[in-house]
């Protein structure tokens, strides 16, 4: 069985356990007429056929198509409490779908990768001539990032980089994570899918394989080099034993490191440095980013370096470095000092 047919089952699967453990789904209209199974059925398989599309086709990498599948998952189930079908849906019901998220108070940016989502799928779907029409072409999304970023301030990310201790394999591990991260922006499925042959440390670069399976170059700072330099003079070995791998960051045991032990051991140094914040490798990615903004670097280089495909997921980083800005003249400037005391 292939590895794409493999990931349409299981999450086939997923769909009828999901739809049988929602027992408190919301009440979305009155009067709804049971759907018959073979309806809904059909209904899991287009969506188990558009899964199996980007994974195998399209090469997006396993975390997009996860999210693919929650997001159909949602709208799958709104379907069947509408008792309506993928070809009668039309503008008018995805807005309805979309209301209704925005009803359970989900943030902006989770109903806009919604829109994504559907977009997406009704391409397969007229593409598969399954539907006449797309009715997703007209959508607006909402206005994204309504909550700027979080970041650590430069002097945090200090602190926090000076906690793995530096006398242990596993210590001087964490601290060339934490670098990295930090010095490049990776994502955490960026950095622990990086092997050994992606460093270049002679050169001060790595090469990261980002979403939809794409290459990218991204520069290397001189400390964040010096300690993954370091890790790999001996530390590494110590952790690998007698076993063989060509990833760059193993496990205690030589295995590949999971993305759930990145984010324990992020969390436990954060509460060591007494940052109280929730320290993530997206926190660290949006520090790295709002950090070189502030520095003067431009958009479009930060663009490349993030990997992002479309600058205007970028351009974020600009609203946040103006909103400290202001927040710098307002309390050092002498008039707004002036005001302030109310003199």
């Amino acid at each position: 069985m292939s590895q794409g047919k493999s990931l349409a089952l299981d999450v086939e699967r997923n769909f009828r356990k999901s739809q049988q453990a929602q027992e408190a789904e919301p009440n979305l209209a009155s009067g709804v007429q049971p759907v018959e199974p073979l309806w809904v059925t059909e209904i899991e398989d287009r969506i188990v056929g558009f899964l199996d599309y980007v994974r195998v086709e399209k090469g997006l990498a396993a975390n997009t198509v996860e999210a693919y599948a929650r997001d159909l998952d949602k709208f799958s189930r709104f379907l069947e409490k509408k008792g309506w079908t993928l070809e009668g849906t039309g503008s008018a019901g995805i807005r309805e779908f979309l209301s209704w998220l925005d009803g359970q108070k989900l943030e902006s940016r989770t109903i806009a990768r919604q829109i994504v989502t559907l977009r997406h799928f009704y391409r397969y779907l007229r593409r598969e001539n399954i539907v006449a029409s797309n009715p997703t072409e007209n959508l607006e999304s909402p206005r994204t990032w309504k909550v700027l970023p979080k970041y650590l301030s430069q002097e945090e990310v200090v602190t926090l980089l000076k906690q793995p201790p530096t006398d242990t394999p596993l210590g001087i591990r964490d601290r060339a994570i934490l670098e990295l991260l930090y010095g490049t922006g990776l994502r955490v499925s960026e950095l622990i899918s990086l092997r050994v042959a992606d460093v270049h440390p002679e050169a001060g670069y790595v090469r990261a394989l980002g979403k939809g399976n794409k290459q990218r170059i991204v520069p290397v700072g001189k400390l964040a080099v010096a300690v993954v330099e370091q890790y790999l003079a001996g530390p590494r070995n110590r952790l690998l034993g007698s076993r063989a791998s060509g990833y760059l960051i193993v496990s205690r045991r030589g295995g590949k490191l999971t993305r759930q032990a990145v984010w324990l051991l992020l969390s436990r140094y954060g509460r060591g440095a007494g940052l109280h914040k929730r320290i993530t490798p997206h926190l660290l990615r949006h520090s790295f980013a709002t950090h070189l903004l502030a520095r003067g670097a431009d958009l479009r280089s930060l663009q490349m370096m993030l990997g992002h495909s479309d600058i205007s997921t970028t351009q974020i980083y600009t609203h946040v470095v103006t909103e400290r800005l202001k927040e710098v003249h307002h309390r050092y400037h002498p008039r707004e000092r002036h005001i302030s005391r109310g003199a």
